[in-house]
């Protein structure tokens, strides 16, 4: 059977709540609750829900009676309910909006048919790990490269000293709460199905206080600023999270402390740059210091310099590598190195002589003195011929 007006045994002009009212007969005929194993029957839920899926939507519907159900295939009217109904998940949510349960989502557990609770939940009131926090820090880029130690400051929620974190520091005054009997939920009937919610007098806990601490006001926890020592490995990079086991929010009814995660930015260098696990240095050299080739003193982050041989003719550009004075692997795992890369400045500012002599140079500098413009040539001399 596939015309959704059959399967609801309705007319074709049916009213919204015509289609309401057949769509609800039929679901309870055929719902998995009331007929447990009958595999007919639940496909027969399916069909139901999938037709009330369509017809109790105005644009749906229309275009269902000019088209037919192939014109709200493959997404043409949207909804699960045009492609049938994959899951009972789906099926059962259209049922319980139909039936104004909200379609099954909160706390409230739904027993059809009395036959004992419907997807139960568990308590709330069991052991419950406490709050997790977020703090950020920024560090330097040598404190990045070296490791280094600071502490925070975190306001977390802490067990209350004077009751030990137990709402009352009078053992008699916590009781059993008489509306749930210590259950935490409360069951109520209406019609063929119960409705089951957290109790509203103890929240869920099962038990009250009569005698609430006046320090915590009965919640076991009070709000207290705490001092984090963090050790920050060398090797972290921005982005990078620290995980503080226990640092967290205080746990509720036993439950253990939530986790402090300490998210790291790294600031930027005046000298140096970052790639991964090498630091990168540029170190400007004059026309005549790479034409000849000199040595250098450049830099390194770790409180030394390190000597470099620059030969004659070195290029712009030509990157030196110094093993071994990069950034540490924060997992151990070795280091990086420096990589030093040349930037060949042209003068500015020449008086007359200096521009003299630049002439006279000129006038003796072969194209073989110029590797890259020869080579240009000669690629252009190809390019025309």
């Amino acid at each position: 059977m596939t015309d959704y007006y059959e399967i609801l045994e309705v007319p074709r002009n049916a009213t919204a709540e015509e289609i309401k009212k057949g769509y609800r007969k039929k679901a309870l005929q055929f719902h998995p609750d009331k007929n447990p194993g009958d595999a007919k029957a639940e496909k027969r839920f399916k069909e139901v829900s999938e037709a009330y899926e369509v017809l109790s939507d105005e644009k749906k519907r229309q275009i269902y009676d000019r088209y037919g159900k192939e014109a709200l295939q493959g997404g043409a009217g949207g909804g699960p309910g045009m492609q049938g109904f994959s899951s009972m998940d789906e099926a059962l949510r259209t049922f319980m909006g139909a039936f104004g349960m909200g379609g099954g989502g909160g706390e409230t557990i739904f027993d059809f048919f009395g036959g004992g609770d419907f997807r139960g939940q568990e308590s709330s009131r069991g052991a419950r790990q406490g709050a997790s926090k977020r703090v950020n820090i920024t560090i330097s880029f040598e404190e990045a490269a070296r490791g280094t130690d600071k502490e925070l400051a975190v306001s977390n929620y802490v067990a209350c000293s004077t009751c030990n974190g137990k709402g009352s520091s009078n053992p008699k005054s916590v009781k059993t709460c008489s509306q749930c009997n210590g259950r935490g939920q409360v069951f109520e009937q209406r019609g063929f199905f119960n409705m089951t919610t957290g109790c509203p007098t103890c929240h869920g806990e099962g038990k009250v206080i009569t005698d609430p601490c006046k320090n915590c006001r009965g919640q076991g926890v009070v709000k207290e600023k705490q001092h984090v020592k963090v050790h920050i490995p060398a090797g972290v990079d921005s982005g990078m999270r620290l995980k503080m086991n226990g640092h967290g929010d205080a746990g509720q009814n036993g439950g253990p402390a939530g986790d402090l995660y300490v998210f790291i930015t790294v600031e930027s260098h005046e000298l140096f740059e970052r790639e991964g696990n090498d630091i990168l240095l540029d170190v400007p050299v004059s026309f005549t210091e790479a034409a000849l080739g000199t040595k250098k003193e450049v830099p390194s982050l770790f409180n030394h310099t390190c000597r470099i041989t620059i030969p004659e003719g070195t290029q712009n550009g030509k990157i030196f590598r110094v093993t071994g004075e990069g950034f540490p692997n924060v997992h151990g795992h070795g280091r990086g190195d420096l990589l030093i890369s040349i930037f060949v400045e042209t003068p500015t500012g020449l008086n007359e002589s200096q521009k003299e002599l630049l002439r006279q140079f000129g006038e003796t500098e072969g194209i073989n003195n110029l590797p890259k413009r020869k080579g240009f040539l000669d690629k252009i001399k190809e390019f025309f011929n």
